[in-house]
């Protein structure tokens, strides 16, 4: 330990003392670049050729129609994974004069790739595209980033927040970059969006990796985006322009393993060349769908609506540099402040259970109240979510969600019936325990019909988002404990990733807040609030869907069968829980719990609450192993560490 200890210091010495780049070196990355950059041009036309979409059309259409007074939007909720990335590429045609482009994760997978050969296109014919990617989870390989930095004169890509001003963060640099600097490493771009011409965005929970858009043979997100045109959407670019400036985010010529690339490669240049893909068919038919404006209009025009008041909110970039700052947090107060005047009901869909101490005070407060609000949560279950050990967290905590808060728990099942047909078939029979570490492009998977058929009639790669930390680990060691929990079923697994609230059927938020200590402290958030109670009902419809007795899991207390025993079991439970590392009680308050047929589904504050539903274990459909050895040792000694997680 002493040896590791010294070996990390010295590191981060190292590290910190020669972490940048000299002027004399930029310069000369920058000279390769000038000189060998890709000029070529596709388009002379003023327009740059932008293909026509009525995505961009009902924009205009509502700029035109907004006063100062009385602004005009349309939003539409992209709830399908496949038609959030026709979404995207529809757009990145359209576009006439920029796209920027705001990510935490960016995977060399299909979908990927598709994106970054979409807006190369689009520089090509005259676009001016953006593209700003947090460093941790995004590219890794510095010389796809050299390619990148001379595909066109009209894109430029930065990194936010390099660790020591690389692409790549191996072991050792990881962990000195803890050891020398934990408050500003720690902190991380969560934000994602892409926004057109400053006319149309989309933002949620969607990085650029086939997961999320239901294209991964093994596990995919439940995800969910929102697409807003409008005023709003000049907020979203003024927001990407406060992040673009910032000191954090780093042109790819000051980063130490790019600017060697670059300055290596002068005689046998590298050119962006048109990708390879795992599924062509797939992403050809993908392509078709995005130009069919009878597609469009079928999934997505028809499923907009037509509102007034539409907020974007972001936190400050840097934002553990001045956490006092009330502007900092500009999106979690807001939060905040919607959860804390609730009157009748809170719906929220979250992947991660881990409540922050404003948001445990908030809640308990609220259940205080003579009348207090309903408090439904949708999360995951250990069946369905890639990040176990936050997951233990949550376990760890049941009673006091149940209690002192009064939440109604749903955790969804890793193979929900609302989940598309064919993906649950699987491109294969075998139970699937994907690794994280598995080689990116996957090709397989589909869409999930049955989500956007619900919005239209109303009107394994890559790390998970879950831990700064223990998802970085995952891009460098292939160690068990960075997967999911293995299953005793077989097929395509689905785990939650979407982020929204629903308060009072008047407001609603959909973004990339966690509502966990991590969205609160660390990570800078986004998301766009709309006050439109139709709005409202279909992301509330959505998130109610998921807590169906098909689609997820009751929590709810054990059922009380030997009086004294009980009680002590309790007792010992609620001493083991308020300690703050030993909490070794296996034999928890709260249980899953399943509907039994002919039963109708009710709250597990219900009287006949035992006469309809039957337990299930702590944790169905896992398959017990070493992994729950580890999910329990997280249980017991990682309180302390949820602020990381």
């Amino acid at each position: 330990m002493r040896r590791l200890l010294l070996l990390l210091i010295l590191a981060a010495t190292l590290a910190t003392g020669g972490c940048s780049l000299s002027a004399a070196r930029i310069q000369k990355a920058d000279a390769v670049v000038a000189l060998t950059v890709d000029r070529q041009s596709t388009c002379a036309q003023p327009d740059h050729c932008a293909l026509p979409s009525v995505l961009v059309d009902a924009a205009l259409e509502a700029n035109a129609a907004s006063t100062p007074d009385k602004p005009v939007h349309v939003a539409t909720l992209l709830e399908d994974g496949e038609t959030a990335l026709a979404a995207r590429v529809n757009l990145i045609r359209a576009a006439r004069q920029t796209i920027d482009v705001q990510t935490y994760i960016w995977e060399q997978d299909d979908a990927g790739k598709l994106v970054l050969d979409e807006l190369i296109a689009a520089a090509r014919r005259g676009v001016r595209v953006r593209i700003l990617a947090d460093q941790l989870f995004s590219f890794r390989d510095p010389g796809l980033l050299a390619v990148l930095a001379r595909a066109s004169d009209n894109i430029e890509i930065r990194l936010y927040n390099p660790t020591f001003y690389s692409a790549r963060t191996p072991p050792l640099e990881f962990a000195a970059g803890i050891v020398c600097c934990f408050f500003h490493f720690n902190q991380r771009m969560h934000n994602k969006l892409i926004v057109i011409d400053d006319l149309i965005g989309i933002t949620g929970g969607r990085n650029y990796e086939d997961r999320y858009f239901d294209w991964d043979p093994a596990f995919d997100y439940v995800d969910r985006d929102v697409m807003v045109g409008g005023p709003a959407a000049k907020a979203m670019g003024a927001s990407f322009d406060q992040f673009w400036v910032h000191k954090r985010a780093v042109p790819l010529t000051h980063l130490r393993d790019v600017n060697s690339e670059l300055v290596a490669d002068t005689d046998d240049l590298k050119r962006w060349a048109p990708p390879t893909y795992d599924n062509p068919e797939r992403v050809t038919e993908l392509l078709e769908h995005a130009e069919d404006a009878g597609w469009v209009d079928e999934r997505l025009v028809r499923a907009t609506l037509r509102l007034n008041r539409v907020e974007y909110l972001s936190d400050l970039p840097g934002k553990t540099d001045d956490p006092k700052r009330r502007e900092a947090r500009t999106l979690t107060r807001h939060i905040m402040g919607l959860v804390r005047n609730a009157k009748s009901e809170i719906v929220l869909q979250t992947p991660y259970l881990v409540m922050s101490k404003p948001a445990k005070k908030i809640f308990s407060n609220l259940h205080k109240q003579p009348d207090p609000p309903r408090v439904v949560v949708s999360t995951n279950s250990l069946a369905s979510t890639d990040a176990f050990a936050v997951y233990a967290m949550s376990y760890k905590h049941r009673k006091r969600y149940l209690i002192d808060y009064g939440f109604e728990i749903y955790e969804l099942k890793p193979h929900p019936a609302n989940a598309d047909r064919d993906a649950l078939e699987g491109p294969t029979t075998d139970i699937i325990t994907p690794p994280i570490n598995r080689p990116v492009g996957s090709g397989g998977g589909d869409r999930r019909p049955t989500r956007a058929e619900r919005s239209r009639a109303a009107g394994t790669s890559g790390p998970s988002e879950s831990a700064g930390f223990l998802s970085a680990g995952r891009r460098y060691g292939p160690g068990a404990r960075h997967r999911p929990a293995p299953l005793l079923t077989e097929g395509v697994r689905f785990g939650l990733h979407a982020k929204s609230i629903v308060v009072d059927d008047t407001f609603a938020m959909v973004g990339t807040h966690n509502f966990d200590p991590r969205s609160d402290h660390y990570n800078t958030e986004s998301g766009v609030i709309i006050y439109d109670k139709r709005f409202s009902d279909r992301l509330r419809g959505s998130i109610m869907q998921d807590t169906e007795p098909g689609n997820a899991w009751v929590i709810g207390p054990r059922q009380k069968t030997i009086p004294v025993l009980s009680e002590i079991n309790e007792f010992i439970g609620d001493v083991s829980e308020r300690l703050p590392f030993f909490d070794l009680w296996p034999f928890r308050y709260a249980t899953s719990y399943d509907l039994k047929p002919g039963c109708i589904p009710m709250r597990w504050t219900d009287p006949k609450f035992f006469e309809c539903y039957e337990p299930v274990g702590d944790f169905p459909e896992v398959d017990v192993s070493l992994k729950m050895i580890y999910t329990r040792m997280i249980t017991a000694f990682g309180s302390a560490s949820s602020g990381i997680l």
